[in-house]
């Protein structure tokens, strides 16, 4: 008997899932950014060689934006 569905989706509460990594974000001085609480604005400064952190200039206030960069997206 064969599949004519095509390829079986993995449950969601399979122990089996493949659990894959976002790549990390990486942010360089200039780049324009967005973040959902600050809004848009510029990467002025850079932490560290692994982007520690990055100092972003939203305009009418600098905010320092730690890792994981979960709010924050390069536009």
């Amino acid at each position: 008997m064969t599949n004519s569905a095509g390829p079986r989706r993995p449950l969601s509460t399979s122990p089996f899932k493949v659990r894959v990594e976002a790549p990390l974000k990486r942010f360089a001085v200039g780049d324009r950014v967005t973040h959902d609480r600050y809004g848009l604005g510029r990467a002025v400064g850079v932490e560290g060689d692994s982007d520690i952190a990055v100092l972003v200039d939203f305009g009418s206030r600098r905010e320092r934006i730690t890792q994981p960069y979960a709010a924050m997206f390069k536009l």
